[in-house]
């Protein structure tokens, strides 16, 4: 006699499913409705909303190797902010996509992770969706963020000349770009996968108000898929180029580890890889040491690595 086809025989367990939002209901208790609502901020004349979406690419597969998914959902928060506060906008609210082909505790390591990098950005996450998708692949996240600017404050490289520096602001690593090629040489057996591959993302929206408040921004870049070479000159008007200084900081050794396992030659590092800088901002040659002086008070070291020329 055949068994009887329910849900749960197919591979969705909608009672599991449950018992993960409950669980993290008491960690965010405004989460569960139809839609997440989140109310507008005043004390804005003419408001820009400013939105993102990012994933966290194939350094989930590390997080399999590894058996550890703390802190990708930080990874996961840090990919989509970064690149909202590029316009000079204040993050406001968070929704994140987890798919999975079972419910297991990893999804509550992920949601751990998705909280802590929210508590960073100092956004709040006002919903999600937790699909459980059987006889597919295993783990694949996205996170959507919306951001408001004043629009006299919009940021978009149009006061930008030439003579103006280019700042660049230290990576906690490789960040969540690139794992493709490091994944290819660990199953080449030419890469040893260590902790500092999970290294999470640096969350710049600290420090990037504080510049905001302090020091003229011209313009700015979020260094992901394409490295320096593909992602600062986005932030710059067309007539215009950066000129870097490929000398002017030290590469991590995690990059150097790459280069040096795969045979990588160093063209194809730099337009890969963010080579230890995370995220430049572009600002006149006399706010330089202001600028500085800002980063590192939060911590993070700073370099002057280029500046812009016709």
């Amino acid at each position: 006699m055949q068994e009887k086809t329910t849900y749960k025989t197919s591979g969705v367990d909608i009672e599991a499913g449950n018992a993960f939002v409950d669980r993290l209901k008491l960690k965010v208790p405004t989460i569960g409705g139809f839609g997440g609502m989140y109310k507008v901020p005043r004390g804005y004349e003419e408001p820009i909303l400013v939105s993102g979406a990012d994933g966290v690419g194939t350094k989930i597969c590390i997080c399999s190797r590894l058996r550890d998914y703390t802190t990708i959902g930080i990874d996961l928060v840090a990919m989509c902010v970064n690149d909202v506060i590029t316009c000079g906008a204040k993050p406001l609210y968070f929704l994140d996509y987890i798919s999975l082909n079972t419910i297991n505790p990893v999804v509550d390591d992920i949601m751990t992770g998705i909280i802590k990098g929210c508590e960073l950005a100092d956004v709040e996450l006002i919903g999600g969706e937790t699909a459980e998708h059987p006889m597919t692949f295993d783990i694949d996240l996205a996170g959507f963020c919306t951001g408001i600017v004043e629009q006299s404050d919009v940021v978009d490289g149009g006061d930008i000349h030439a003579g103006d520096l280019i700042i660049g602001i230290e990576s906690s690593g490789v960040h969540s770009n690139g794992y493709s090629m490091i994944n290819h040489l660990a199953r080449e057996g030419r890469l040893r996968i260590t902790d500092d591959f999970l290294k999470p993302t640096h969350i710049y929206t600290s420090v990037v108000k504080e510049l905001l408040n302090e020091v003229p921004i011209l313009g700015m870049a979020n260094i992901t898929g394409g490295g320096i070479p593909e992602n600062l000159p986005r932030c710059l008007p067309k007539r215009l180029t950066p000129i870097i200084d490929w000398n002017s900081w030290e590469i991590p050794d995690i990059f150097k580890k790459i280069m040096k396992s795969g045979d990588v030659c160093k063209e194809e590092m730099w337009k890969t890889f963010n080579m230890g800088i995370g995220y430049c901002i572009v600002i006149p040659d006399y706010a330089e040491k202001d600028a500085h002086d800002t980063i590192n008070a939060f911590g993070y070291k700073s370099w002057t690595i280029g500046k812009v020329v016709l």
